[in-house]
């Protein structure tokens, strides 16, 4: 099947879909982005990925030029042309095409926005049964990491240098010692007191969709959860460690830096908080 992408309000397959090199996004960074998975065929967790959107969007002064629920048709269309069941829906959106290189755009710009479809295999991950070893890498990004800015040269050499090493990702970690987030996911312990703790949103961090679902799902449990900032040494001192996106769902993290957390597998209150948010994405998927 031919891959189907979205430019601008219209449906063409992907190898014909083109941006200027005048586009503000490929010479500033000058967009927001989002990325939401797809089960059974269906948006999950939509609300929440749009609501995160028109925030930053809203943030960066940029106006999206069709309504929220027409974006989440065009997703869904786009879901369809694709014939996708399972994997991820990416969106960009960006200050639009100027005539040429200028930091200040003028006001009546249309905005490009773009989206296309990429299957993934997140419910039966390999990477989920075994879990993942991480890095900790300086957080060299941006003060307002709370906007899903498309510049994410910070978040690329954290992987990379997280891969060089010999790991799967990374965790950032800023210049108090304090783990920020994960380089493309919200990064949560349990401490040895069965404490959920993960970093309160601020401007330091993303407001993650699916960290903030998988919390609410662990307090429904019973499971007490702190938001707090915590260092590289509680890490290796907790029972379990593990991070959550739209496109890895619960991911647990079983190596640190060269040293187990917790006994090496992924611990039972990840293996659970994965359970549940796999049905809560299918029950409440559009």
């Amino acid at each position: 099947m031919t891959a189907i992408a979205y430019l601008n309000g219209g449906f063409l397959p992907l190898a014909d879909a083109k941006v200027s090199i005048l586009d503000r996004g490929f010479l500033f960074a000058d967009g927001i982005y989002e990325v939401a998975a797809v089960l059974d065929g269906r948006l999950v967790d939509s609300a929440a990925h749009l609501a995160r959107l028109a925030r930053s969007c809203g943030e960066i002064d940029l106006t999206l030029p069709l309504s929220l629920d027409a974006v989440e048709d065009a997703q869904r269309e786009l879901v369809t042309r694709n014939g996708m069941t399972e994997g991820l829906v990416y969106l960009q959106i960006t200050r639009g095409t100027d005539a040429g290189r200028d930091f200040l755009s003028p006001p009546d710009l249309t905005p490009t926005l773009v989206m296309f479809a990429t299957p993934k295999t997140i419910v039966e991950s390999p990477a989920a049964r075994r879990g993942i070893a991480v890095k900790t890498v300086p957080d060299l990004r941006w003060a307002r990491r709370d906007i899903k800015s498309v510049a994410l040269l910070a978040q690329v050499l954290a992987k990379r240098e997280a891969q060089a090493a010999g790991c799967d990702d990374a965790w950032m970690v800023d210049d108090s010692g304090a783990v920020t987030e994960g380089a493309s996911a919200t990064a949560f312990i349990l401490t040895q007191d069965d404490v959920l703790v993960t970093r309160p949103n601020s401007h330091a961090v993303l407001p993650g969709c699916t960290g903030a679902a998988v919390a609410a799902l662990a307090q429904e449990t019973g499971i007490a959860l702190e938001r707090r900032s915590f260092t590289v040494a509680e890490i290796h001192m907790a029972q379990e460690a593990f991070h959550t996106s739209a496109s890895t769902f619960v991911m647990p993290v079983v190596q640190m830096d060269g040293q187990t957390v917790g006994n090496g597998a992924p611990g039972p209150v990840a293996a659970r908080l994965r359970e549940l948010y796999v049905e809560f994405a299918r029950r409440t998927a559009v």
